[in-house]
């Protein structure tokens, strides 16, 4: 078959950069760039997107390789027959390794039409790391970058207010936009901008949080000849994603004069608070999928279908999401129904989510999306959740790195890592547990404060590793009554 790149397909023509967008991974293909595609395909948009790839080591030579296009195959069910739309986005038009490429990332911020940054780092992308400086090539963090970028075009553009840009970032974190805005101007008074950069970036730029719903399991190794026999080209960068779609932006009138979402199809709300939305959706849909990572890795599974199809672990997510559901204070009927809705999805016959796909910063994730109900459960009963705290256990022993003489898919930060490598040098579990919930760089708070939950993760390690992961938690229950 013909490679897919821009001449085999007549689509030599580019888009105006209109998006900068820092991280390149399958969500945010699937996401993002579906979106803006749909507004180039249905209303004449005219977006193109510079891909900025935020870590050295990355992805962008590969969507180089395709000139930036990729197929995307959006598969489900609905009204009981299966369902699968096929779209080849077109809508890439530049991609950048800052690492490799400093002066090119720097050009970015001399395009005309730049309207839009948009990103996905992860959670622990947004973070403030002091050692930045603004002459390094480029810094560290997400948000040193973006500093270095936005510093660029105000001086292009002589501070100019109309070139001020719309920025929507998609990590899950609570108050995403304010937190990025916050790093932004921390980093003008360390590296001292000047005073009219710092008036620009707050009142020329615009800053919108944000909730994102879809479950992307990405490149479909398993299934890809399958795929591959649908289309006449090759494609190296297929992405697999649900077709349902939410994106709850906070913003207003001028919002959605600049993204007229509205006159598509898509699910997007530009909405005045999104908390609703993103309260039900991290703590059930996220929450789970972080829960059952570990605890079901461990257990032999290795994808999210399997897991909920499983007669054990399939009771144990739904335990999960019930002791989560527990600490929401919403209508109950609207719980219950997003639930039900949550498990029809990851029950997704298309969806091969592979469990390994989603352990990336286990860690952080579980500190935003499980922690809480883990907490409110406590402070609501003033007792613990049994799931949750078993699933908490098995995140730590997961972090061993091995299981049954199998190495384990950690993927997260040195510190973290080290961390946990040298704790796990001690058989002794009373240790492993009281060091790791007392470890405020993790949960922002000491967890051996939690009355009993270090005796629980304790008694829950030992019997993991004496037992298995199901009989192990079948003893756990009755040791912790």
């Amino acid at each position: 078959m013909k490679k897919l790149n821009r001449i085999n397909t007549g689509l030599e023509k580019l888009y105006p950069i209109k998006v900068v967008q820092f991280g390149e991974g399958n969500f945010l293909r699937a996401f993002v760039d579906y979106a803006f595609h749909k507004l180039n395909k249905e209303i004449d948009f005219n977006a193109g997107i510079a891909i900025v790839q935020p870590l050295k080591d990355g992805m962008v030579n590969l969507i180089n390789e395709q000139d930036g296009l990729y197929t995307l195959f959006m598969n489900g069910i609905k009204k009981g027959e299966k369902i699968q739309d096929i779209e080849l986005i077109t809508n890439i038009v530049k991609t950048i390794n800052p690492y490799t490429e400093f002066a090119n990332y720097l050009a970015l911020a001399k395009e005309e039409e730049l309207q839009f940054i948009v990103s996905n780092t992860t959670e622990a992308g947004i973070e403030f790391i002091e050692s930045d400086t603004p002459d390094m090539q480029p810094p560290v963090s997400f948000p040193a970058k973006l500093t270095v970028l936005l510093y660029e075009r105000f001086k292009h553009f002589n501070g100019d207010a109309s070139k001020g840009v719309t920025i929507i970032p998609c990590e899950l974190i609570d108050y995403n936009s304010e937190t990025l805005k916050k790093y932004i101007l921390q980093y003008c008074d360390t590296w001292k901008l000047e005073d009219a950069f710092k008036t620009w970036v707050s009142d020329a730029c615009t800053y919108h949080s944000t909730l994102v719903d879809r479950i992307v399991p990405g490149y479909p190794r398993a299934e890809i000849e399958e795929y591959n026999n649908k289309l006449d080209y090759q494609d190296n960068l297929i992405v697999a994603a649900e077709p349902f779609f939410l994106w709850a932006i906070e913003g207003g009138e001028a919002l959605k004069t600049k993204l007229p979402f509205h006159k598509t199809d898509l699910n997007v709300k530009i909405v005045d608070d999104i908390r609703p939305f993103k309260m039900i959706k991290v703590r059930i849909l996220n929450g789970a999928h972080t829960a059952m990572v570990p605890f079901s890795l461990l257990y032999g599974n290795k994808l999210v279908m399997e897991t909920v199809d499983g007669d054990f672990t399939g009771k144990f997510v739904n335990s999960v999401i019930s002791e989560i559901s527990e600490t929401l204070d919403m209508d109950k009927n609207e719980i219950t129904a997003y639930s039900e809705e949550v498990m029809d999805r990851f029950k997704n016959p298309f969806i091969k989510h592979a469990l390994a796909d989603i352990a990336l910063n286990s860690v952080s994730k579980f500190k935003v999306r499980v922690l809480p109900s883990l907490l409110g459960y406590y402070k609501a009963k003033k007792k613990l959740p049994v799931n949750l705290t078993f699933s908490l256990a098995s995140l730590i022993r997961f972090y061993k790195g091995a299981w049954n003489g199998q190495s384990l898919p950690v993927k997260d930060g040195e510190d973290i890592v080290s961390f946990f490598d040298g704790l796990w040098k001690s058989d002794d579990y009373e240790k492993i547990a009281r060091l790791t919930l007392q470890n405020k760089s993790f949960w922002d708070e000491d967890l051996t404060e939690i009355p009993g939950l270090t005796k629980a993760i304790t008694i829950a390690l030992e019997e993991i590793d004496s037992n298995g992961v199901e009989a192990g938690f079948a003893k756990f229950q009755q040791r912790i009554k």
